[in-house]
């Protein structure tokens, strides 16, 4: 009988030719849901398991499931033949991806053999020539297999071999899950062995010494084990003392140790690698100089075999020398190990030299308690269940321990500073104590002022850092706190748009050529070109899982305006979502997308129904004014001119303000409709931005227009259509087209249209491009300049407007908002969905000309 190891937590491919028996050992050896097969794959998509047509299709579907199944941690097992480089390299490829090790089970079956069975089923239609391909493949891939990336390869060489092999499945040498404690975690000695001694004492360990009287071990009268989180070596008076005492303690079972950066470059220099003997390196190659070789290979095998992480206790602990992010916890691959080892880097250096470190610990939630070194602090505190132990004892500081289960910290001074500090040590932020009873443990939910108060600097994926002022930060809080939705349904804001570049064309100040000459000049040609509609903007968050944003049983959802408050009262808001799920559930979209949520960007109408009281007061009363004095100075100065009194220009200049009061009456009065209740009221919906565990904002347009007109076709009362049109630069008769379509548009009394990359989320040629441009028709733009704003001289001080400040806040704002939902999707905490929508709001406080 073989025994064959394999890890637990492991993509296992099964390598062989068709009719050497995968499908038999796989049943034999693995669980039922163990193991996903091709041909099942193939019958899935086709009806048909023999379907090679459908080969394309059912690996997708295969490596789909496979990575739910990887994501879960779970063994999975390829029955395919894998026999050629490239369908192996996918695999591979995915194993990587989920930090799993990928391993090789070769069945190498004769020939003849497998010949022989493919001819005894009748389902199998495909000759001899097949299997010798197959085999051929087989063959040349032998030598290769383990260059692959595979961390085993079992090749099993005929028919007895197959049947003799046996599995054992093997516990990752990370999963230290059933040791259970009490720990002490001891953070960074860096060659300090007389702090170490020290700490060891107050923490009840007795040392043990050799002959010599160098400590060599050290024991704990009540069984409790130490645990130590890297960078024993360097800048320290003596490493090889700190070595000696921690490997013997290690190798006698009174202590585990994970390694840290410096040990890991410590064995690549004893290894006769090229590296940079700095950060204390030379003074420790120089100190083990004075040590035996013996001692020396002894240093070099304990550090080269040292785990990147332990994840303890159930799973309830997890050390690693820099810490480490849940997902990577027990998991095995090039990038966990590096993240354990150097934390999360952006590959930059700051002002002192050093590594640029993002702060992982301040958005951690996992279950798991995480100790760590690595980056010193003044004292050890809780981040969000997480410790760092480095308190800097080499630069003068302390040497830190933390007894757990009890979580009670206990430390020692230094003796002297024995490496002057690179960056002077600072207290870190404390967020929790991480013990879940007392303390100032931040839950996930919880909102702080400090959060959003002050200068604010955001990271965002699409734009880089936005950099959000106090002051304007101070002013959105107060309407964030007074007025809006409650923020755990309040997951986007929509951004502010933009207008074109002032066109000289006649008498408009605003034209398509220039929206299309800005995208041009980006280098996007493919655009969509969506009617613009005259209402209220709205975010709609409709849900069937009230729970997921904190909502009561029966809860269904939020609408909110662009500045985050509530559109009606309750039952208004109850009524309204009860139609959109009604039309959701027609539209057949709950099902298609395999969703409990849905979040649209869209536009309520009419106008009137939230600017009510703004057309009576603004509007109307300036209309109401101008209708009834300009007609009756017309009056009088018309009888003055019969009278033979001058009064011709004044006249004349008269008459075209009656007649462009007229104008600006006639203009706002269109979006300005009667409602009652619901009655009258539209949605637009022009955006999905997500739904559950998914951003849409990567998806087309068109995508997007289809999903608003499935709803328009199941409820045509409520969902209003966004008409629109496609739009090829490289064709000039296609820009025409657009042109005239806006033409019609804006001659029928529309707003304009919104010019936007087909492509949705796009980069131009030098950064994000414009979400959209805005285009408005010259009648709507007397709703925003006044009745006489086409009059020559007004037009031509019009022009001078410079929107290069707008522009730039169209795009921060979306960056931010395309932040918010990447974050919320992505179930991160509250908070840092928060920032992101707060920061949308505190930018509109920014100066800019309000008619923009």
């Amino acid at each position: 009988m073989t025994t064959l190891p394999i890890p637990a937590m492991s993509l296992i491919l099964l390598i062989g030719t068709s009719g050497s028996g995968k499908s038999t050992f796989a049943a034999a050896h693995f669980e039922p849901f163990e193991t996903v097969s091709s041909d099942f794959f193939r019958g899935l998509v086709s009806n048909d398991p023999n379907d090679q047509a459908s080969t394309s299709a059912a690996f997708e579907a295969l490596h789909f499931v496979i990575g739910k199944r990887l994501d879960a941690g779970l063994l999975t097992v390829v029955d395919a033949t894998n026999v050629q480089p490239e369908a192996r390299r996918s695999l591979i490829r995915l194993a990587r991806e989920h930090d799993v090790l990928p391993v090789a089970v070769v069945l190498d079956v004769p020939q003849a053999v497998c010949v022989e069975r493919n001819a005894a089923r009748p389902d199998r239609s495909f000759g001899a020539a097949v299997v010798k391909r197959q085999h051929d493949q087989l063959r040349r891939s032998l030598k290769h297999l383990g260059k692959e990336g595979f961390r085993r390869v079992h090749v099993l060489s005929g028919a007895d071999e197959v049947a003799a092999a046996r599995f054992v499945r093997e516990s990752l040498l990370n999963n230290r899950s059933e040791e259970h404690g009490p720990f002490d975690a001891i953070g960074d000695v860096h060659g300090c062995r007389s702090e170490l001694e020290s700490l060891l004492g107050k923490l009840g360990y007795g040392v043990i010494r050799d002959v010599a009287g160098r400590p060599i071990d050290a024991s704990h009268p009540e069984g409790r084990r130490a645990i130590f989180l890297g960078d024993l070596v360097d800048r320290g008076p003596d490493s090889p003392g700190v070595l000696r005492l921690v490997m013997g303690m290690v190798d006698a079972g009174h202590a585990l140790a994970v390694p840290g950066n410096h040990e890991a470059k410590l064995v690549r220099a004893l290894e006769g690698k090229k590296v940079q003997v700095s950060h204390g390196l030379a003074e420790t190659l120089a100190q083990l100089a004075q040590e035996s070789e013996e001692f020396r290979r002894e240093v070099l095998r304990f550090c080269r075999d040292l785990v990147s992480h332990l994840v303890l206790d159930d799973g309830r602990l997890v050390v690693a020398h820099a810490g480490l992010i849940e997902k990577y916890h027990g998991r095995a691959s090039g990038r966990v190990r590096a993240f354990a080892l150097f934390g999360d880097t952006t590959g930059e250096t700051d002002e002192y030299g050093l590594p640029v470190r993002l702060p992982w610990a301040d958005a951690y939630r996992g279950r798991a308690t995480v100790l760590y070194g690595h980056v010193p602090t003044l004292e050890a505190e809780w981040v969000n269940g997480t410790m760092c132990l480095d308190t800097g004892c080499v630069f003068g500081g302390k040497l830190s321990a933390l007894r757990y289960p009890e979580k009670e910290v206990v430390d020692v001074p230094a003796d002297q500073i024995w490496y002057e500090p690179t960056v002077p040590l600072v207290r870190r932020e404390t967020a929790g104590d991480g013990s879940g009873s007392g303390g100032r443990q931040r839950e996930p939910g919880l909102l702080r002022i400090d959060d959003v108060l002050g200068k604010q600097i955001i990271e965002t994926r699409a734009f880089g850092k936005v950099g959000i002022r106090e002051e304007n930060a101070a002013g959105a809080l107060e309407v964030m706190s007074r007025f809006a939705t409650d923020p755990r349904r309040l997951v986007y804001l929509p951004p502010t748009m933009s207008p074109p570049n002032v066109s000289a064309r006649g008498n408009v100040l605003e034209h398509p050529a220039e929206a299309f000459a800005a995208y041009r000049s980006e280098g996007l040609t493919q655009l969509i070109c969506e009617e613009k509609h005259m209402g209220s903007r709205a975010v709609v968050l409709l849900t069937r899982d009230p729970k997921r944003f904190g909502g009561p049983e029966g809860w269904r959802g939020a609408v909110h305006t662009r500045t985050g408050r509530p559109f009606f009262d309750e039952p208004t808001t109850e009524e309204f979502l009860s139609r959109l799920d009604r039309a959701v559930e027609s539209a057949g979209l709950w099902a298609t997308l395999e969703a409990s949520w849905l979040l649209f960007d869209a536009e309520l109408l009419p106008w009137s129904f939230k600017a009510e009281g703004m057309i009576r007061e603004q509007y109307a009363s300036v209309a109401a004014a101008a209708t009834a004095a300009l007609p009756a100075a017309v009056q009088v100065l018309e009888v003055a001119a019969r009278r033979g009194v001058d009064v011709g220009d004044l006249l004349a200049r008269t008459r075209r303000r009656a007649a462009n009061a007229e104008a600006y009456w006639e203009a706002y009065r269109r979006y300005s409709q009667p409602v009652s209740g619901l009655d009258g009221v539209q949605l637009a919906p022009f955006q999905l931005l997500a739904s559950e565990g998914a951003s849409h904002l990567g998806r087309d347009h068109l995508w997007h227009l289809a999903v608003a007109e499935k709803l328009a076709v199941a409820d045509g009362r409520l969902i209003r259509r966004t008409r629109h049109i496609a739009v090829d630069l490289d064709s000039p008769g296609s820009e025409e087209a657009a042109t005239a379509w806006w033409e019609e548009l804006t001659t029928a009394g529309g707003e304009g249209m919104v010019v936007k990359p087909a492509a949705g989320l796009a980069r131009g040629t030098r950064s994000l491009a414009q979400p959209g441009i805005k285009v408005r028709g010259a009648e709507y733009l007397r709703i925003i300049y006044g009745p006489d704003y086409l009059e020559p001289a007004n037009l031509a001080r019009l022009r001078d407007r410079d929107v290069g400040h707008k522009r730039s806040m169209a795009l921060r704002e979306y960056a931010l908002g395309v932040e918010a939902i990447e974050r919320f999707v992505a179930d991160e905490p509250l908070w840092r969905v928060h920032q992101a929508v707060f920061g949308v709001l505190a930018m509109e406080s920014e100066s800019v000309d309000p008619r923009l």
